[in-house]
């Protein structure tokens, strides 16, 4: 068995050591050098394993500053303070977290590790993904707040490949009926969801179980929690997995959150609470199960903030096909006990109670969505709130709640003018991530669709 970035060595042992042990004992001869662009894909170098332990490692290695610049066609765009052709695009440094050096089964021979992204003076780039969290998490940290989340992920397996749908054509799903929990209807697609769940495994990404969705050929997959980072770097590297899995097994696997009109939506449901330094759920009380003023403050703020910061969990104009009434994707930013009508879902009791954000679609960044939902509940445990009753019976059919944006240019506006925004991530992520979206927008908005040709061709 090969071992991996969590392992257990001797701790006087250093990481530079730990991961050479990795190195010989898995037969690794190329290491995958990478970091989290703004849609969460891994962007970097594939490095020999010489290479890297004998250099790259300690010092690291550059990149193109224009990666965090473009859109997701690679495509430089204008108006960016920190990169542009204005600054030359220059090369940005790319820091190995070597905590996060794991095998990775699905290629041969090789590791992966994960880098921060620095300027050439060693000083974090605020704008990548990884930085951003990484922020509020410090802050969190600064009060006592250690914060624990796991992730559930939704996504469409095709029998086909990515060149079909490239070529304009959406391939068959893998299934001919809803299979949402059909161990039956599962069966088909088992030999691949049960490669999924051992490469994973095997890779330090721990699965608790996957199991079949509410569409033809749709899977979730569940995680175990852990720290916030840890949870999100294992996320971005589980999407990566499935689409090179799905590939060599003759499939084509998505995570957009509305792959087509007539198909559910793929959700990532996000599982948070906080705990002190010894481990304690801070958000139910010293006795009983009910939840602690804490938990009170930090709902208070994501009801009243999220919304605001929905442009980190739902980063595209395909994010909001998916927000549709009766459908299990939520509208509101209601909360409730248990509800899957509500945005923000209660679950679990006594230490294993936590809130169930159910907001972001599979297309979300998870350094991003995980950030804004500390954030937001931070801001209500700063300022004290108060969160409002929980929603009871079908929330979808009550007035009156407070209400995702319907568009991608409406986040971008809400998240531009939030002062808690601002106050919370500071003017240049925020001024970034709405220019990035605002261009994304006007993008779409040029674009004559397939329903357009067919709905107006003839007939207009």
């Amino acid at each position: 068995m090969p071992l991996h970035g969590n392992d257990r060595f001797d701790e006087k042992e250093s990481s530079a050591a730990r991961v050479a042990k990795i190195l010989e004992s898995a037969d690794i001869d190329t290491v995958m050098v990478a970091f989290a662009d703004h849609q969460g894909r891994l962007m970097g170098k594939r490095l020999s394993a010489k290479h890297f332990i004998g250099q790259a490692a300690s010092s690291g290695l550059e990149a193109c500053d224009y990666l965090l610049a473009a859109d997701i066609e690679l495509e430089p765009l204008p108006g960016f303070q920190s990169f542009g052709w204005h600054k030359g695009y220059g090369d940005f440094h790319l820091a190995p977290d070597l905590t996060t050096f794991r095998v990775v089964p699905w290629f041969e021979s090789s590791a992966l590790v994960l880098c921060d992204v620095t300027d050439e003076e060693g000083r974090p780039v605020e704008v990548a993904p990884r930085r951003v969290l990484q922020r509020q998490l410090e802050r969190a940290a600064r009060q006592g707040f250690f914060v624990d989340a796991a992730t559930e992920l939704e996504f469409y397996l095709f029998d086909g490949s990515y060149r079909d749908v490239a070529g304009g054509r959406l391939p068959r799903p893998t299934t001919d009926h809803i299979i949402d929990y059909d161990l039956l209807g599962t069966s088909r697609d088992e030999p691949v969801l049960r490669r999924i769940r051992n490469a994973m495994n095997e890779a330090d990404i721990p699965v608790e179980g996957s199991k079949g969705e509410w569409g033809r050929g749709q899977h979730e997959v569940n995680f175990a929690h852990g720290p916030a980072l840890v949870t999100a770097d294992r996320h971005v590297l589980f999407k990566q997995g499935v689409k090179v899995i799905a590939a060599q097994e003759g499939r084509a696997a998505t995570f957009m959150a509305k792959p087509a009109t007539h198909m559910a939506g793929s959700s990532c449901h996000i599982h948070v609470n906080f705990r002190d330094e010894e481990g304690k759920n801070l958000f139910c009380p010293q006795e009983g199960n009910g939840p602690s003023d804490r938990f009170n403050a930090f709902m208070g703020g994501l009801v009243r903030h999220l919304g605001d910061l929905g442009l980190l969990l739902a980063p595209t104009v395909n994010s909001y096909r998916r927000y549709r009434s009766k459908t299990f994707a939520p509208v509101n930013l209601a909360w409730g006990w248990d509800n899957r009508t509500a945005g923000l879902r209660v679950v679990g009791q006594g230490r294993s109670l936590r809130v169930e954000c159910r907001v972001a679609g599979a297309d979300a960044n998870p350094y991003l969505a995980l950030a804004a939902i500390v954030a937001a509940g931070l801001a209500g445990i700063e300022g004290g709130m108060d969160p409002p009753p929980p929603v009871e019976g079908n929330a979808y059919e009550l007035s009156g709640l407070p209400r995702v944006a319907s568009s991608l240019g409406a986040a971008a506006a809400r998240f531009k003018a939030s002062n808690m925004a601002t106050q919370a991530f500071g003017p240049e992520v925020v001024e970034h991530y709405a220019h990035l979206a605002e261009l994304e927008q006007e993008e779409a908005e040029r674009q004559v669709t397939d329903w357009e040709v067919r709905r107006y061709f003839e007939r207009i």
